[in-house]
């Protein structure tokens, strides 16, 4: 049965565009790597310090994947640290909180309803409990102003400011956060889930040496499995190591890290930065077709992978429009915009990328 509807998901992958922009589609090395026996190690702790016996070669595997890591985003193993063993990047953003501020402490972020994520502090997420966070945003025209964000900070003195978001179609600029942060003596934490493989690929900078810590998914632009990194200056990344576990999992899921491996190998090869270049161009192009069309394109374009469209002068709401694109085989995901006046569960835009159409899809018919 369970086979039979892997066929089923398998079929409706291959015929529909998607336009996700948090989704895409793995290589078969990489989906390889995902599916192989290396799910049958246990291999709690880091490489060479294992709780379980056996993991010669998983620690080569775990160790060649951080080196990977260090290559991708052009840093070094003297300046940061690496953990790949997060099972996801909400783990991921709240094993960095535990690791760098102390429960309570205040940490400034940007708002979920103007882009950012749940685990950016919002009150329904664990991290909106544990800590004090305060929120900015965007202004009217949809970009982040950094000046306000500044008064923001002096006002808030926060121990932790976060930058990056989930549905931002604008560049960050990880300098002008990095002075914000030293405005008021607070960490900087930059979380580039959606933007890494743009990072990798030179279609976006690079939130180092700026940031003290970084931490990104792998599933998204960088054409890898779900899961997580995290990159952090030497001094943190011990307490982090410890904040994943035993802090808050338990062993790595191995064969992750090893399709983790595959990715990073994909996305060092001069074809990537083409796919991450062509990526920024589809969308803009996207931008531009749709502001044609007289669509509402918030901020009036983008710079990066993803746009957010305000559907409501069409008379839909976004749950609405991503229901009509479905049925024509279009693949989206309903969205807030910024000052949406509606609810999240059925907001008035629509968020549309292109890494995953840009993809070349080879999906195994024959599962």
């Amino acid at each position: 049965m369970i086979k039979k509807l892997i066929q089923k998901e398998i079929k409706r992958q291959n015929k529909v565009i998607n336009l996700i922009p948090s989704e895409n589609y793995v290589s078969k090395n990489v989906l390889a790597a995902l599916g192989s026996p290396l799910t049958n190690k246990y291999a709690e702790g880091q490489p060479n310090k294992r709780y379980y016996f056996g993991n010669g070669v998983v620690d080569e595997i775990e160790s060649k994947t951080k080196e990977l890591v260090y290559r991708a985003f052009k840093i070094t193993s003297e300046d940061y640290g690496v953990n790949v063993q997060s099972y996801s990047g909400s783990i991921a953003n709240l094993a960095v909180y535990l690791a760098s501020v102390n429960i309570g402490d205040k940490i400034l972020a940007m708002s979920l309803e103007h882009g950012g994520h749940l685990t950016h502090g919002h009150h329904v997420s664990w991290t909106g409990k544990f800590f004090k966070f305060e929120h900015y945003g965007v202004g009217i025209d949809g970009h982040l102003n950094y000046e306000d964000i500044a008064k923001v900070a002096k006002e808030f003195k926060p121990a932790l400011i976060v930058c990056g978001a989930t549905a931002y179609p604008r560049q960050i600029d990880f300098k002008k956060f990095r002075n914000i942060a030293d405005s008021v003596g607070a960490m900087l934490m930059a979380d580039i889930s959606h933007i890494a493989g743009l990072v990798v690929g030179g279609a976006h900078p690079s939130p180092f040496p700026y940031a003290d810590i970084v931490t990104t998914t792998t599933q998204k632009t960088l054409r890898g499995p779900r899961g997580a990194i995290i990159i952090s200056k030497k001094e943190i990344s011990e307490s982090i190591d410890k904040a994943v576990f035993p802090g808050l999992q338990g062993g790595p899921q191995i064969h992750t890290i090893a399709a983790m491996g595959v990715a990073l190998e994909e996305a060092i090869k001069p074809s990537f930065k083409k796919y991450a270049k062509q990526v920024v161009n589809n969308a803009k192009k996207l931008s531009e077709e749709l502001k044609g069309l007289g669509f509402k394109v918030i901020s009036g374009g983008t710079d990066n992978h993803l746009l957010l469209v305000d559907v409501t002068p069409l008379g839909l709401t976004g749950s609405e429009a991503g229901s009509k694109l479905e049925k024509a085989g279009i693949i989206v995901n309903k969205n807030m915009i910024p000052f949406d006046t509606r609810k999240p569960w059925d907001p008035s835009g629509i968020r549309l990328g292109t890494p995953a159409v840009l993809t070349e899809k080879k999906l195994q018919e024959g599962f």
